[in-house]
């Protein structure tokens, strides 16, 4: 954890320093106004180390947006519940309610609230978890400021632009976009957006395999797609469990080894 973090912090100061010497005048005060502006998105990260907190704000007052912070868990929902957010930076481990909690939370009041979770590197049950909290993307600490920029500019582009708001048959299983139920006569899963975002992507492409790069920047709205992150597989491994409890197997989402993923229709 202590490497993490220095490591972090190692990155983002040296980023400060590259950006401050080639604009010559970041700290300056008539500077930071003039990146200040009102229209960008408001921001708000939910984080308890300190260090990290302020670092993650400055990165992104640099980059135009206007951040807010939260100290802990507790103060993070407040914040969260009673103001207006275009995106939530949400850490796993924080006092008086973890990040999994809130994101619920935030889930059952704020459905459309974009949230992208902090998860410790490698932890990959923190990551399904997140995502079954309704966690749209996940950053794994340490991370680089391009990768945190990469996902920041991806979840508020792809914000309110949902692809799967339209109905789609399968095989035997019937997927209804605007109430997010897939079903097989009787039996009904619920499914997420981005899970729903994904079928029809692919049912849209069923023709031929898709890659993951394609799918992160189609359905994900990644401008840059060569960052290292297992989002796609993830999405995928919950879609085919959930398929799963429908027919018990899936015949058409199919893994093209090295290549990506192909939906196979049979009717």
């Amino acid at each position: 954890m202590q490497n993490d973090r220095l490591l972090f912090l190692h990155k983002f100061y040296f980023y400060l320093y590259v950006k401050s010497h080639r604009m010559n005048s970041y700290f300056d005060e008539p500077f930071r106004e003039k990146r200040m502006n009102p229209k960008k998105a408001r921001i708000l990260i939910v984080e308890d180390d300190p260090a990290i907190l302020d670092g993650l704000l400055d990165v992104l007052v640099f980059n135009g947006y206007q951040p807010e912070g939260a100290g802990d868990g507790g103060e993070g929902l407040e914040k969260a519940l009673a103001g207006r957010y275009d995106l939530m930076l949400l850490d796993v481990m924080l006092p008086t309610l973890d990040g999994f909690s809130i994101c619920r939370e935030i889930r059952s009041h704020k459905p459309d609230q974009p949230v992208i979770m902090l998860t410790a590197k490698g932890a990959e049950n923190d990551i399904v978890t997140g995502f079954k909290a309704g966690a749209d993307d996940y950053i794994s600490k340490p991370f680089s400021l391009r990768e945190l920029m990469v996902r920041v500019e991806a979840v508020l582009r792809r914000s309110g632009k949902n692809l799967g708001d339209e109905e789609v048959t399968i095989g035997p299983v019937f997927f209804d976009g605007k109430t997010l139920i897939a079903s097989c006569e009787e039996k009904t899963i619920e499914l997420t957006r981005r899970e729903m975002d994904i079928i029809v992507f692919l049912y849209r492409n069923s023709s031929r395999i898709v890659s993951k790069k394609e799918l992160l920047l189609k359905v994900w709205h990644y401008r840059d797609a060569d960052i290292e992150t297992r989002t796609v597989d993830i999405h995928i491994q919950k879609l085919r469990k959930k398929i799963a409890l429908l027919i018990g197997e899936i015949p058409f989402l199919l893994t093209i080894r090295g290549q990506g993923y192909r939906l196979e229709q049979k009717r």
